[in-house]
């Protein structure tokens, strides 16, 4: 197989970066691989196995440790399973799957199987959200409830906007390797500035190959088969999947449907302190 880098030196660089990153959060965490029929996955397991579980998936281009600093908190209350998803510049199998079938429900289901939990709940941003529905339309079995914060698979956004604004300049950064087309893209999609992922994914963007296949939709069908408690958490600013219009969607879709919030002053990616807001959220709806 391929690999998804574009030579050994750009993957040690990105795996480097994780590694800051992981280190930098002060936390105490164990690492398992996982053996799946996609390939090895790399799980990060941080908190007290007599608490109640949590698997969070982080969003496109990104990896676990993203996932524990944004979600930062729930292992006061949860242990924690942060996954970094294959075919992503992380430390997982490099297995690229498909958003048409059922690749990644399959996937998903197999990590929760390995570890044996019971009644898990499953919490994602962006592609993480596609990934935790695509393991919902799968089987329900085992996932107590989701949290999903402006997920993939809903609805997209004006391919107009997401090209000039996210794809071209992320174009002319390759081309030129020119930082501020990093900084422009990310203005866009930011709802404040962050300095690792200006670093991060100036490495990605150069060293990775990533997957530019158009995100699908969940059929209407399928949405309204899933059973499992949902709770939504949509950004009304998101260029990618804009909040107002996954609303009335998923209002629409989902008939287990718990509980939808819109983030007024948010873009694609939350800030500092509606992430706090929702891990606050996820927290207190499980007790």
């Amino acid at each position: 197989m391929q690999s998804l880098y574009k030579s050994e030196t750009g993957k040690a660089e990105i795996l480097n970066l994780y590694n800051q990153k992981l280190k930098g959060l002060n936390i105490n965490y164990q690492y398992q691989d996982v053996e799946t029929s996609f390939g090895t996955t790399n799980v990060i397991i941080v908190g007290d196995a007599s608490k109640p579980p949590i698997l969070i998936v982080h969003g496109s281009n990104g990896c676990a440790p993203i996932a524990l600093e944004t979600y930062s908190g729930l292992e006061v209350h949860f242990q924690v399973f942060a996954v970094d998803v294959v075919a992503q510049p992380n430390k997982s199998a490099e297995t690229r799957l498909s958003m048409k079938n059922d690749d990644y429900g399959k996937w998903l289901h197999e990590v929760i199987d390995n570890f044996k939990l019971k009644n898990v709940t499953l919490a994602g941003f962006s592609f993480g959200g596609l990934v935790i529905l695509k393991a919902l339309e799968f089987k329900d079995t085992n996932i107590k409830e989701v949290f999903l914060t402006a997920p993939a698979y809903l609805v997209n956004g004006n391919p107009l906007k997401a090209l000039f604004k996210v794809f071209i300049p992320m174009k002319r950064y390759i081309k030129t390797k020119k930082v501020k087309f990093v900084e422009r893209f990310l203005n866009e999609l930011f709802t404040e500035k962050d300095a690792f992922a200006i670093e991060f994914l100036s490495k990605v963007f150069l060293h990775f190959k990533m997957d530019f296949s158009p995100v699908p939709i969940i059929k209407t069908q399928a949405a309204k088969a899933i059973k499992t408690s949902i709770t939504l958490i949509a950004a009304k600013n998101d260029l990618m999947f804009p909040g107002e219009k996954m609303i009335k969607r998923a209002n629409k879709i989902f008939p287990s449907l718990k509980k939808v919030i819109l983030l007024d002053q948010s873009k694609h990616v939350q800030n500092s302190v509606d992430n706090k807001r929702i891990v606050n959220l996820i927290h207190v709806d499980f007790k």
